[in-house]
């Protein structure tokens, strides 16, 4: 499917009611900004005194790695994060770097080891916290979506409670030693282990204060994904933010979620995606040396998730970004003998951004997601 070019001013009028001229100065501005916001806040005076997060201590200059301990609480024996500090030399500003949030989406996790290893502290202004697994019971368990300890998924429990479950505790934990103390984030996702995925990025837009959506949105163009879909549905209540990048957000810290990777597969392609754009997102933050570059996504406003009406065996008919006309099969599941036959149609044409590859379905659970420009 061929899309259309993009209109940045009528979709950052349809997005986030801002007139043209409000919108040519937001993004103006978000070019300036990651230059000049170095000065302002209070997390950006880091550049030489020690950086610390969870139990790990990094001096300026190196690179430390330990974890951020969630202690046991009732039955479970609660769990420890991995995460590396890389802390520069240099002043500048706070990066969070989220692997893992669903344990077996693998590609950011093998980046983040790469990354990791790859990022030097003298060449870094400011500081990158890389949170290697952010869902511990879940890798180690090799679920998908939901922990093997508590049944929750992560990414819906923000900002955590501390006398929660694991899971709203991890959230907790997350939230005060990684998202608290940085200045931008990405949420690095991939498709789960039942999800064959074409790579894309969020971009939501919660219309609380423009330069967090100016630069929310410029760090998916320097991140460079070629489809970015922007989700305008996102809970604007900072104490019910349900997703890692909107706890960010709603907090007044720019960020994003990227997706990268397919059917829990430590495909090569897919790590170096990731690994090359958060360097890119670096670049952009002036955070390393080089060129700044800014991609032309296409950007979907019309996206649907299609949710199977029983449990049974699902049988897909399309393929990770294949182009679907309105009406089309994406696939159908049935009961285990074969009755109860029910087949999903394309609600309208677009690209399919992922769809369920493995058999085993649950009633209410995802077949997939349709995408499309308005």
């Amino acid at each position: 499917m061929e899309f259309g070019a993009f209109d940045p001013v009528r979709a950052a009028r349809y997005n986030t009611g801002a007139t043209p001229l409000e919108y040519t100065m937001r993004a103006t501005s978000a070019v300036l900004l990651p230059l000049m916001i170095w000065t302002t806040g209070t997390t950006h005076a880091q550049g030489r005194a020690a950086f610390t997060a969870g139990e790990v201590t990094a001096a300026p200059g190196t690179k430390a790695s330990g974890y951020i301990a969630v202690p046991a609480a009732g039955a479970d024996t609660g769990t420890r994060i991995p995460i590396t500090i890389v802390h520069g030399t240099r002043a500048g500003p706070v990066l969070a770097l989220i692997a893992g949030t669903h344990g077996s989406e693998v590609a950011p996790i093998i980046g983040h080891l790469r990354l990791a290893a790859q990022l030097d502290p003298a060449a870094v202004a400011g500081t990158v916290i890389l949170v290697h697994i952010a869902n511990p019971p879940s890798f180690y368990g090799r679920t998908i979506y939901y922990s093997p300890v508590d049944g929750h998924n992560l990414n819906r429990v923000y900002p955590g409670r501390a006398a929660g479950t694991l899971s709203e505790r991890m959230a907790h934990a997350i939230t005060r030693e990684v998202i608290e103390r940085a200045d931008y984030l990405v949420d690095m996702h991939g498709g789960d282990g039942n999800e064959s995925l074409r790579p894309y990025a969020y971009w939501m837009p919660l219309g609380l204060d423009a330069r967090v959506d100016s630069v929310s949105r410029e760090m998916a163009m320097a991140f460079g994904h070629e489809i970015v879909v922007v989700d305008t549905t996102r809970t604007r209540d900072p104490a019910a933010s349900a997703y890692t990048s909107n706890t960010a957000m709603t907090r007044g810290k720019p960020a994003m979620t990227t997706e990268n990777g397919w059917l829990g597969e430590p495909n090569e392609d897919m790590i170096r995606r990731n690994v090359t754009g958060a360097l890119r997102l670096m670049r952009y933050l002036r955070m390393l040396p080089g060129r700044v570059e800014l991609s032309r996504p296409t950007w979907l406003t019309r996206t649907e998730v299609l949710r199977s009406p029983i449990s049974g065996i699902w049988q897909a008919a399309v393929t990770r970004g294949q182009s679907v006309a309105r009406g089309a099969p994406l696939g159908c599941v049935s009961d285990p003998f074969g009755g109860n036959r029910t087949c999903i149609a394309a609600p309208f044409a677009g690209v399919v951004l992922y769809i369920v590859a493995t058999p085993a379905m649950s009633r209410g659970e995802p077949l997939g997601m349709i995408g499309a420009p308005r």
